[in-house]
Parts: structure tokens; sequence; C-alpha cells
């Protein structure tokens, strides 16, 4: 799709417009500067058009720290990317100096840029918009981001601008892949390292990501949704205001992706809340697989890799099918392994078993190992059927589910796994009564 890009200072209502735009409450909102950091995108339509929106960090050009560089390299990106630019601006603040040099910049792009003059909430306040015939573009438009109004007209605006329709892209589903981890584990490394490019910022701050930020890839025929979240800390130490709205957004992450890649720092090795927020993915359902990032400071031996596998199967009983993966997001070392790894835990996830194959496996599995006997009475494992996928569900159904023990059920389900594989993906074992 044609992309949109809205640029402009810190603090004009990029975000709010934003959300505005999409129909949804996508961006994070406050009403102080630098919240918005990296580049967050979103389908939009208006009107049967469809675009991606993309939303920046407030371009500071007079200033030097290092998030407000980062957050510059990652607005001239959207900008160098972007068909068409909204440039938006603060109508109660008038032209400023720092808008002049937005202004300037945006003209050497060369793109089709339309200004919306924001914060005019009310009709008597449309005149102020006047002024910005100063920055040298078309007329400007005066809206609302918070109120809505305008913004039918900044659309229209937009839409004339935006290239000749072209055939979207033909592939597989759609694989949501949402990166999570601890902060400064190197997600937003790992994301950059599979899409070739410095897509989102990286800094050794930790708490750099605050957006849950979705990245398409196509590669080798098949669509992927890179999610790449804000590290998830414990709950006592999550005081921000900001940062509690980034913790929600990763929760929401996990909860609509395929497979969640959990990201371990190699070198600082398992931390509780590791286990913690793999813990979530599998409560929600989610395919898991874990990628051991920085294995290249690593001092290692022929036998650190096996060993450190080891102490995750171990740390991470709970999900002991979960694929592992050593790599370096910095030197890009076995980076080309993720994605098909990726791509084989989602087919697993989505596996569907005929109810004829499975009852083999059951027959089998039941000849092998008899149902136990409990106070005389035997349980009689009748039939099975999957119910469900993603994660793959399957009901079994025996002569009274009170008589079934929970070893039992475990014994079935590594029957299952050891029949049809199921790596990455949890499974669900439901015990019913036949009627």
């Amino acid at each position: 799709m044609p992309v949109v890009a809205i640029v402009g200072r810190a603090n004009v209502g990029k975000s709010t417009l934003f959300n505005r735009m999409t129909g949804q409450r996508i961006a994070i909102v406050e009403d102080i500067p630098g919240v918005t950091r990296d580049r967050i995108s979103a389908p939009c339509d208006w009107n049967g058009r469809e675009f991606q929106l993309v939303d920046t960090g407030g371009l500071e050009l007079d200033e030097e720290d290092e998030m407000t560089n980062l957050i510059r390299v990652q607005a001239e990106m959207a900008i160098d990317e972007a068909d068409v630019i909204v440039f938006l601006v603060d109508g109660r603040d008038g032209v400023t100096g720092t808008d002049r040099e937005v202004a300037n910049l945006l003209r050497r792009s060369g793109k089709p840029v339309t200004v919306a003059v924001n914060k005019l909430d009310h009709p008597t306040h449309q005149s102020l918009a006047y002024e910005f015939y100063e920055l040298g573009f078309d007329e400007p438009i005066g809206i609302s981001a918070e109120h809505g109004q305008g913004t039918g007209d900044l659309l229209d605006a937009v839409v004339s601008h935006l290239p000749d329709e072209t055939s979207p892209l033909v592939g597989e589903d759609v694989i949501k892949v949402a990166i999570i981890g601890r902060p400064n584990v190197g997600k937003s490394s790992l994301v950059n390292a599979i899409l070739g490019q410095e897509r989102v910022m990286v800094s050794p701050l930790a708490g750099t990501t605050r957006d849950a930020i979705d990245l398409p890839l196509m590669t080798d025929g098949q669509s992927y949704l890179l999610i790449d979240t804000a590290g998830l800390r414990k709950r006592g130490k999550v005081y921000e205001g900001i940062e509690k709205y980034s913790v929600i957004r990763a929760l929401r992450a996990i909860e609509r992706c395929d497979v969640a890649v959990l990201v371990l720092d190699g070198h600082e090795g398992i931390r509780e809340q590791d286990k913690r927020i793999a813990g979530l993915a599998v409560q929600a359902g989610r395919a898991v697989m874990v990628v051991v990032n920085k294995w290249d400071i690593v001092e290692k031996d022929d036998k650190t890799a096996p060993h450190f596998e080891q102490n995750i199967r171990d740390e991470f009983q709970f999900m002991r099918w979960a694929p592992i993966a050593f790599v370096s997001a910095k030197s890009k070392q076995r980076i080309q392994r993720v994605l098909p790894m990726v791509r084989e835990t989602a087919e697993n996830h989505a596996m569907r078993i005929t109810t004829a194959t499975l009852n083999r496996v059951l027959g089998d599995a039941t000849g092998a190992v008899p149902p136990p006997s409990n106070k005389g009475r035997k349980l009689r494992v009748y039939y099975a059927t999957q119910v469900g996928t993603k994660p793959p569900t399957i009901a079994v159904f025996v002569n009274d589910p009170e008589l079934m023990h929970f070893s039992y059920q475990r014994y079935l389900e590594n029957q299952f796994r050891l029949a049809f594989g199921f790596e990455g993906t949890p499974m669900r074992l439901f015990i019913r009564a036949r009627t």
C-alpha cells in the first residue's frame, strides 16, 4: 500500500491524529514531548482508498542528545519511505523556528506535503491557519485531531496525492510474530537484523521501545508481521504512566500474535522474569520459540550451547517443546535461521490432524499402556477428535473423566507429540464423558 507519514515537531498532536485517522487507539498519547520514539504504522482506509499511515517522533533539529538523534533518524527514514507527508503544526503556537526547519527538510524530500494546522478546536480559531501559508506549501487545513474536526478534509487532500492503485501482494496468510522479552535483551536489534535495515530504534538505554510496532515483511513467498514490543519488567518496577501503556501494548501483542519469539540475553543468562513472560505467551495459547541473543560475546567452547539449551529446558519445563536458536543480532550470526523456524512453528500451531489418524495413535498408546483403574473402576478411552487449532486442541472421550489421572493424560499428550511433532506449540487436551 502507499505510505503516508505524519511529521512535525514534538507535542503538536501527531499520535492523536494517527489514532483519529486509523480509528484505533494504537499510539500512546500523553501531553508531554518525546512519548513517540519509533515509527508506528497501521492500515488506514478513506472512501475505499487504502494506505499505510505512519506516526513518527517529534523532530527537534537543534538538539543533539542521543535519544533525540535516534528519533530524528527514524522520522527522516519515514519521510524517505513516504509517498505523501502530512506536516502537522500547532495552530495555537503559530509558526515556530522548528516548523521552518522541518519545512525546509520536507521541501528537500520532493514529496507531496499537506500542512495540517492542529488544535483549532473552535470555528473561530480557523483564521489561525492562514499564518502557515508562510511555510510555502499548498493551502493549510485547519483541524482538531482530538475532536475530529477537519480530518475529513485532510484525508481528502491526502488521498488526492496518493499514487495510482497497485495490486496487493498475493501470498499465504500472514504469520504474526511478537518479539517479547525483558528490557535491553536486544529485541529491537533482532527485528532490525531480520528486516535488514535500521527500522526501529536501538539504544543501550532500557525502555527505548514504548509502543508495539507492526512491521510487515514478505520473504520466500511468505508474509510476516513482526511486532516489536516494549520490554516487560517486574510489576513492582513499572511505575511510569507511559510504561504502563507500553506493557499493555506488549500484552496485546502477545494476544494477537501467532508466534511469540522470547528473546533471552545469552550473556546475562536466564532470569525469573524471562519465565514469567514465557508463561504469559503459553497461557495465551501462542506458539513460542526461544532466541538466545548476544551469543557473540559469550565465552564458549563446544559444550556451552548444549549446556545452555539444557538449562533452558530445565528452567522452562512448562514449554520443553519450544525450539531454540542461538544468534547475535549485532553481528547477524545465524539470523537467517529465525524466520524458517518461525514458519515451521506457526505451521505446527495451526496443524490439523484427521480423526482417523488421531485414533490410530490413541489406540497404539492405550494398547501399549492400558488406562488405569481407580477404586475398582476402570477408565475406558473411546476415541479422540481435534476440536481446534492455534493451539492444537484435542478432545478425548472416556466413560468417566474423574478416572483420568493427570499422569495418564500427560502420557497421552506425549504420545500425540511423539507422533505429530507439534514442536513450538502448546497442546490442549480436554477429557470429556461420552454421551
